[in-house]
């Protein structure tokens, strides 16, 4: 990881290293938070963890956390394998940590914020409501740079899961972004299997929906109450050709840049309301 290393030491002004903020929302605990904690060291980044203490996925860019008035529980860890490494259990989802980031908790502030190895594919237009990628949106916001990182994996997902691939992607993928413009976000899936099986990184268009779809049922009960039953299935229609969805399928590690949120002018001439 050289030339991460060279490009960390050229990102931040005033010769310091590029500081990096590395967040999830599987909770502090993951194995993939640590795994990307330890890649983003070895690449020669100043490197802050700060993970929502439980699992926090599903939340999108929420900035919800566990208050007590105006305070937010902390509490310092010590994470396997990263000795020395500046760690945070935070009572509040991954958006919540970034944008406070911002709002006078860390100082310096960081350049980068990386978000992940998620367990599981962040896909399609469903990338909407991960917090993997909320966090690296919320990052833009400040007008840093963003990446989350998603690892597909089968599900239930097995004992052992290929980190290492993830990482190994990772590399080039941390390099171009350092070099990028502040503010750039992107969005890298790798495919759960060995290094050697992987084929080469694509880019790649978000499919109409995740890899999954979820299907709603409102039962009622014998006592007049009732609930909302989520069932999980496989989409029935293949893939388009060259998404995330079906380059993934294919063994391809996707990587796609997205785009902020921002306003689209000329809203009053299209919808015939202009004076």
């Amino acid at each position: 990881m050289r030339d991460v290393g060279r490009v960390a030491r050229a990102v931040s002004y005033g010769g310091g290293v590029a500081r990096a903020l590395i967040t999830n929302d599987d909770g502090i605990d993951s194995p993939g938070l640590w795994a990307l904690a330890a890649a983003a060291r070895d690449a020669g980044l100043e490197v802050v963890v700060a993970a929502p203490h439980l699992d926090s996925s599903g939340v999108g860019t929420s900035v919800l956390s566990v208050r007590d008035g105006a305070r937010t529980e902390v509490h310092a860890r010590e994470l396997p394998g990263l000795p020395g490494v500046e760690a945070w259990a935070v009572e509040g989802h991954p958006a919540y940590i970034v944008h406070v980031a911002g709002r006078g908790w860390l100082d310096p502030v960081p350049d980068v914020v990386l978000s992940g190895i998620n367990v599981g594919a962040n896909v399609g237009h469903a990338v909407l409501h991960s917090g993997t990628v909320g966090a690296a949106l919320t990052a833009a916001r400040h007008g840093w740079r963003g990446l989350a990182v998603s690892l597909e994996t089968a599900w239930p997902p097995p004992e052992q899961l290929h980190w290492d691939t993830a990482v190994a992607v990772l590399a080039p993928v941390l390099t171009g972004l350092l070099a990028a413009p502040a503010g750039t976000v992107l969005s890298l899936n790798v495919p759960d299997r060995p290094a050697a099986a992987l084929r080469e990184l694509r880019e790649a268009r978000l499919a109409r929906f995740g890899i999954v779809q979820v299907c709603v049922a409102h039962r009622i009960e014998e006592n007049g109450g009732g609930g909302l039953h989520a069932t999980v299935g496989e989409l029935e229609d293949p893939p388009e050709p060259g998404t995330d969805v079906a380059l993934l399928a294919a063994g391809h590690p996707t990587l796609t840049e997205l785009t902020p949120l921002r306003e689209r002018p000329g809203v009053l001439e299209r919808l015939a309301l202009g004076g």
